[in-house]
């Protein structure tokens, strides 16, 4: 059986062959790899597709709406909100940001397979709302690798890094809730492990 709408109530049989659209909630700590991964799982494979996020805050030079981000007005994602439009959503510095149920509902009545690339709060909450989403952990080969690409990255302060990998070491403690852990050792060979997980979802595996 299957669910062709993330809101659905009910869900139908499937005849054998069909390909099965399913939400797959991807996450993992700040540095793991997931960006790069998901880029190459869509290489990999057809009708794939990311969902894209609304937010608050303003766009930046060069982007579109749609495209990046919906772009709402605060007003309007609170009503948002409210209203139950939301799979999930989170402030972060003083923006809001979420994942609209009608923006995952849209792909996969057109037959795609969605990924969301949320943190560990957000991929909480869509568990609750969708039980049947596949939940897939990156993680980095060990905390110490992972400071190692953070730092590398040459962008941010001690300090800040340090915040990131005190967040990080509770995300990895949590990686048992998830459906399935991929070591991101390597992005093409993580990349072969989450593009295969995707592909038993489709055949009901």
């Amino acid at each position: 059986m299957v669910c062709r709408s993330a809101s659905a109530q009910s869900c139908s049989p499937i005849s054998e062959g069909d390909a099965i659209p399913a939400v797959f909630v991807i996450s993992g700590p700040s540095g793991a790899g997931k960006g790069t991964v998901i880029a190459l799982v869509k290489k990999r494979l057809a009708r794939v597709v990311t969902s894209v996020s609304a937010t608050t805050r303003a766009p930046r030079p060069g982007e579109q709406d749609a495209r990046e981000y919906f772009f709402m007005d605060r007003e309007a994602f609170e009503r948002g909100v409210t209203a139950g439009d939301f799979l999930e959503w989170v402030q972060y510095s003083g923006d809001l940001y979420g994942t609209l149920r009608s923006e995952v509902d849209g792909k996969l009545a057109r037959g795609d397979d969605v990924i969301l690339e949320i943190e560990l709060a957000g991929a909480r909450a869509v568990r609750e709302a969708l039980p049947a989403a596949t939940a897939v952990f990156i993680a980095p080969p060990s905390l110490a690798e992972l400071s190692d690409r953070l730092r590398g990255r040459g962008t941010e302060s001690d300090e800040a890094i340090g915040r990131r990998l005190r967040i990080a070491e509770t995300e990895v403690a949590a990686a048992g809730e998830f459906d399935h852990v991929v070591v991101n050792d390597d992005a093409e060979r993580a990349a072969i492990e989450v593009a295969a997980i995707i592909e038993e979802r489709r055949k009901g595996i």
